[in-house]
C-alpha cells in the first residue's frame, strides 16, 4: 500500500517561505490521487454530481484563486470529512447520514472550503514531511487501521497528530464556513445544529463519532461563537436563506441506498 509523492516532492515545495497558487493545486492533485487509492469513494453518478453542484455551489463564492473544486463522498460509516490543498473535498456517508437538511450538510463543506481558503491544509500537509499522505489520511478518516498489524505494516504512526487542525484553525473555519453558506444562500443555522447532532451522538454512541473528534476539536464554545456571528446577521436576510430541499433529501436517500460500507470502514470495527 506504500505509495511515494510523485512528480513535485513535498521538500521542494516547502522549502520557500511562500507555497504558490500553483504549487498547491500541484500539491493537492497528487493527494488526491493517493486518498483516492486507498479510500472506497463512492462513484455513484448522482451521488457525485449532487455533493460536486453543492460544494461549488459555496466554494465558487468563497474563493477568487479558479481552484478546481472537486467533492468527493466515501463510502465509509465513520462521521468525518476532510479537506487537502488545492479544493479537494472528501466528506464520510456516515456524515451525511446524520445530517438532517441540506444546511447542515452545507455547513460542514463551507467549513472544510474554509480551511483551504485559509490554508490551513497547507500547513497540515507540510507536517507530514514526506509521509505516505493518501494512506495516512484513509487511516484519519475511517477505522481502517484500527487494527495493530495494519497500521504497522503501513507505517502511519502519528498519522492523527498532524491532520488535527488547531482550535484557532477550526474556530477560524467556523467563521469563514458561515461567512461561505450565506454567501450561497443557505442558512448558516445549519453549522451550530450539526455541531450538536455530533455532540449528542458522542454521548450515545461515542465510538460512531471517533474519527471526527479526533481530527476536529469540538466544544460548546465553538457553538456558542457561530451562533454568536450568526446572530449579527439581520433576520431578515437569515430568515430567507435556504435551509433544506427536496434534491438534498433525495440525494441522502440515494446515498441510504447504496451498498454498505465496505467491512474495514464501518464504525466501531
Amino acid at each position: 500500500m506504500k505509495r511515494t509523492l510523485g512528480g513535485l516532492a513535498l521538500a521542494a515545495l516547502v522549502a520557500g517561505c511562500a507555497i504558490s497558487t500553483q504549487q498547491e493545486v500541484q500539491m493537492g492533485t497528487e493527494y488526491a490521487q493517493q486518498i483516492n487509492a486507498q479510500l472506497p469513494i463512492v462513484q455513484d453518478p448522482e451521488v457525485v454530481r449532487y455533493i460536486n453542484v453543492l460544494g461549488d455551489s459555496i466554494a465558487r463564492l468563497a474563493d477568487d484563486r479558479d481552484l478546481n473544486w472537486q467533492f468527493f463522498v466515501v463510502n465509509a460509516a465513520e462521521v468525518n470529512a476532510f479537506a487537502v490543498p488545492g479544493g479537494y473535498v472528501y466528506v464520510n456517508r456516515g456524515l451525511i447520514d446524520r445530517a438532517r437538511t441540506m444546511s447542515q450538510l452545507a455547513g460542514v463543506l463551507g467549513h472544510e472550503i474554509g480551511h483551504v481558503v485559509r490554508r490551513h491544509s497547507i500547513a497540515q500537509m507540510e507536517k507530514a514531511q514526506g509521509a505516505n499522505l493518501g494512506v495516512t489520511l484513509a487511516c484519519v478518516l475511517t477505522n481502517v487501521c484500527n487494527n495493530q498489524a495494519t497500521a504497522a505494516a503501513i507505517n502511519v504512526g502519528g498519522s492523527a497528530l498532524f491532520a488535527k487542525f488547531s482550535r484557532d484553525d477550526e474556530n477560524e473555519a467556523d467563521a469563514e464556513g458561515v461567512k461561505n453558506v450565506v454567501r450561497a444562500g443557505i442558512d448558516p443555522r445549519g453549522i451550530p445544529e450539526m455541531f450538536r447532532i455530533l455532540l449528542d451522538e458522542r454521548q450515545r454512541s461515542p465510538s460512531s463519532v471517533d474519527s471526527w473528534f479526533a481530527t476536529h476539536p469540538l466544544e460548546e464554545n465553538r457553538i456558542r461563537q457561530t451562533e454568536a456571528q450568526i446572530a449579527q446577521i439581520n433576520p431578515a436576510i437569515l430568515n430567507g436563506l435556504t435551509k433544506d430541499s427536496r434534491s438534498f433529501q433525495a440525494f441522502k436517500q440515494r446515498v441510504r441506498s447504496l451498498p454498505p460500507p465496505p467491512a474495514a470502514t464501518r464504525a466501531g470495527r
